[in-house]
């Protein structure tokens, strides 16, 4: 079962599609996805967020994704591009939203309607974009996640010692 904000994000990103393809204004897109099938079932407040903010402050999100995309940006499908719009907007302007459930959102969004591997490139970017963006969040997080990987292959390395010979040249 989705939660209200998941299908707050597919509506988002099916709105910001639809406003990339045929320029829909934020009135006609929010008229038209109020009225879908389970949109009540949805945050209807994050919806309007994140459509606005997106529509609002693409070209300056897009400019501040560019150092992490390997292309120009107008050749990233419209799809992942949406993604990204979304994913880089609430790393920003929300705060209060864990980095890591925005970046998971983001890639359940591109296994859902992105291409095969499109969720690993919304993966890495944003996991580059929170890095620079969230960067107190991001180093808050690495010592729990770190230290018990590290530890467990620790255990698990044997130990060799090694004597050291030295060599006389003559």
């Amino acid at each position: 079962m989705k939660s209200a904000r998941r299908r707050s994000r597919e509506f988002a990103l099916q709105a910001i599609y639809q406003w990339q393809l045929a320029e829909s204004s934020w009135l006609e897109l929010k008229k038209q996805y109020s009225a879908a099938d389970s949109f009540d079932k949805a945050d209807a407040d994050l919806f309007a967020t994140l459509v606005k903010g997106v529509l609002k402050n693409g070209a300056e999100l897009a400019e501040q994704l560019a150092p992490f995309v390997d292309r120009p940006w107008a050749e990233i499908s419209p799809v992942e591009r949406g993604i990204l719009w979304i994913g880089a907007f609430e790393l920003d302007a929300m705060p209060e939203t864990p980095l890591r459930v925005i970046i998971n959102e983001s890639i359940e969004l591109a296994k859902s309607f992105g291409g095969t591997d499109g969720h690993k490139y919304v993966n890495g970017v944003l996991d580059k974009f929170a890095a620079v963006r969230r960067a107190e969040e991001v180093a808050a997080q690495a010592p729990r996640e770190v230290k018990p990987r590290v530890a467990k292959v620790a255990k698990s390395v044997p130990t060799v010692s090694v004597k050291a010979r030295r060599s006389v040249k003559t």
